[in-house]
């Protein structure tokens, strides 16, 4: 089922609890994949393995793409850069990349950031014409003195690397906007301007971490709008000696809690992720009273290999690649009734 359709057609009255497990136990099954034992509790014992790709929502083409840049022997930063590359490709998906669906004059303005093992980063906002914001993060990140570009700025140093502009809004997303635009006041209403967000993390063969984040916005925003996704700590954060954690949802809400960062903290005082995903999930909840209207989602990994995942509502998805195994799951989310 496709991401944003599937957003747009559960209801929130739909909520209930879902029984999951977020930590992935595995099997080492190579030679070069590194096998550890990590108490979960008293007697319980979770193994995990690496490399392992993670990212939000039904994404297995580009988890797929991902762990076939990691089996052959790449970083995980090239992982993760053309993993995020195929979903930027997909027309059809209206989230990121080519296809998004546009502000509220109808422009498609992507947003990305993307973070490697020695902590550097780099991230475009608000650009607009070119396809693989992912990509022209990375060069921020390696060619420039900057860790953001902005707009007409992003797009001319994209240009200037040998990026090509092209028109970014389909025939799709244009009808899906004059729609819109029929019954839509000018105001921010969550349960008609629907979002969703690629972030993905990995660890290579050598157990070095990166991430990537890339979306499209909030559908049908205010021009100028800047979400969570491109913002290191919020979007994204990646500590190589800790873990990395990523998120989806209303970029406003993950901005006031810097929850990426708040994350990797987490983990590095000893928390597990899936522990630490709860907690960045309780904050927002403990301080939004209007917290049934919106979504939020947090993906994590430590340097175990170990995973969590946890959303406001139902309805959040994880793709997770590992020991040749691409399998989205539903994980566990909040209960407002405790």
């Amino acid at each position: 089922m496709k991401r944003r359709k599937f957003i747009q057609n559960t209801s929130l009255s739909s909520f209930g609890i879902v029984a999951g497990a977020t930590v992935i136990g595995c099997k080492e099954n190579s030679d070069t994949a590194k096998t550890s034992s990590v108490p979960k509790e008293k007697d319980t014992v979770v193994k995990t393995t690496i490399p392992i790709v993670i990212a939000t929502w039904n994404v297995h083409d580009s988890t797929a793409k991902a762990w076939k840049v990691l089996e052959q022997g790449k970083s995980s930063l090239d992982a993760i850069e053309q993993g995020c590359m195929v979903e930027e490709a997909n027309a059809e998906g209206q989230s990121v990349g080519i296809g998004g669906l546009p502000d509220r004059d109808g422009n498609v303005t992507l947003d990305a950031c993307i973070m490697n093992k020695e902590g550097n980063y780099g991230a475009v906002v608000y650009m607009q014409n070119i396809k693989h914001a992912i990509s022209v993060a990375r060069k921020v990140m390696e060619d420039t003195p900057h860790v953001i570009l902005a707009g007409k700025g992003a797009e001319q140093f994209a240009v200037s690397k040998g990026f090509k502009k092209e028109n970014l809004l389909t025939d799709a997303s244009k009808k899906a906007w004059e729609k819109w635009k029929k019954t839509s006041q000018y105001k921010p209403v969550i349960n008609i301007e629907n979002h969703d967000t690629i972030g993905m993390l990995a660890i290579d063969k050598n157990g070095d971490i990166s991430g990537g984040c890339t979306t499209s916005g909030l559908s049908y925003k205010m021009a100028g709008r800047v979400g969570d996704s491109p913002i290191i700590g919020s979007g994204l954060f990646v500590d190589n000696e800790v873990g990395a954690a990523t998120a989806t949802g209303l970029g406003e809400e993950v901005l006031k809690t810097v929850g990426s960062f708040l994350i990797v903290e987490l983990m590095r005082q000893g928390m597990s992720p899936q522990k630490a995903c709860e907690e960045a999930i309780g904050r927002i909840v403990g301080k939004n009273q209007n917290y049934e209207h919106f979504q939020v989602g947090y993906i994590a990994i430590n340097k175990k290999g170990e995973t969590g995942a946890y959303s406001i509502h139902d309805g959040f998805y994880v793709t997770t690649y590992v020991n040749d195994k691409n399998e989205s799951t539903k994980p566990v989310f909040f209960n407002k009734k405790g």
